[in-house]
């Protein structure tokens, strides 16, 4: 599992990215890898826990955790 920060996200399109605590990449993430109750959104600086797939365009996260 991964460590990141949410470098921004779009609550009304649904979506934005993390900046990898590894230093890898920027990687895209869906309201729907989002893994809590209620209404799925992430803030501009939240750190979180994720897996990083390969996707059709590029890495994503699934499995996304509120650290």
């Amino acid at each position: 599992m991964s460590e990141g920060t949410v470098k921004w996200f779009n609550e009304s399109k649904g979506f934005g990215f993390i900046e990898q605590s590894n230093g890898g990449g920027d990687v895209f993430v869906h309201y729907s890898a989002i893994q809590a109750g209620g209404f799925k959104t992430l803030t501009e600086g939240q750190s979180v826990t994720f897996d990083v797939v390969q996707g059709a365009k590029g890495p994503s996260a699934e499995n996304v955790q509120i650290a």
